[in-house]
């Protein structure tokens, strides 16, 4: 099984890694004085990190459902739901993030258009 492995077990303690560095910069943002540097930055670096957490809380409840081991379900489960509750949750912080979207996808038109147009023929 790929999780007992040494590349299972490495990659784990990294998705686990950066699970709780998401979550301390979590802490960082909601301790932190509203449109301070120090907020956006936690903002910036808690919205970043957000989606590989979820990712690797979710993987790690998929091992741990394999394994039988549903303590450890509930307590990733529990994990998984907080940072999804809090992703979602404080939609008006000011990061980086804010506003690209709309930046990502003009940009993204631009490139896939068509570069050149062909006039029609006159005739």
């Amino acid at each position: 099984m790929f999780a007992g492995s040494s590349a299972g077990l490495i990659l784990l303690a990294i998705g686990q890694t950066v699970v709780v560095v998401c979550m301390c910069f979590d802490m960082v943002r909601a301790l932190s004085v509203p449109r301070s540097h120090r907020r956006y930055v936690a903002s910036t670096v808690f919205r970043t990190l957000a989606v590989p957490s979820i990712i690797a809380a979710g993987m790690s409840v998929l091992i741990d459902a394999l394994a039988w081991s549903w303590m450890d379900v509930g307590m990733s489960m529990f994990v998984m739901v907080a940072i999804i509750f809090r992703l979602h949750h404080d939609k008006d912080e000011d990061n980086w993030w804010k506003g690209k979207g709309k930046k990502l996808a003009r940009w993204a038109r631009r490139q896939f258009s068509s570069g050149t147009s062909v006039a029609p023929a006159m005739g």
